[in-house]
């Protein structure tokens, strides 16, 4: 996945049910960035860390449980 300036499908696991998310990354944001997004099945909020890597052209999504 090339980082241009479209936005990019990609996936995240929800900290909560563990059930896999499709999201959109806008990388007009920067190569790194920190959002919340409600989980599509149990509806509970997940921080999110973005980061672009350059090796695999590819986004990196980490999710936490929100506090």
């Amino acid at each position: 996945m090339e980082q241009t300036g479209e936005s990019q499908d990609t996936t995240f696991r929800c900290a909560y049910c563990g059930e896999v998310n499709h999201t959109i990354v806008d990388p007009s944001q920067g190569k790194t960035q920190k959002y919340i997004e409600d989980c599509h099945v149990c509806c509970k909020p997940n921080n999110l860390a973005v980061s672009y890597d350059k090796w695999n052209k590819d986004y990196i999504i980490q999710s936490h449980q929100t506090q």
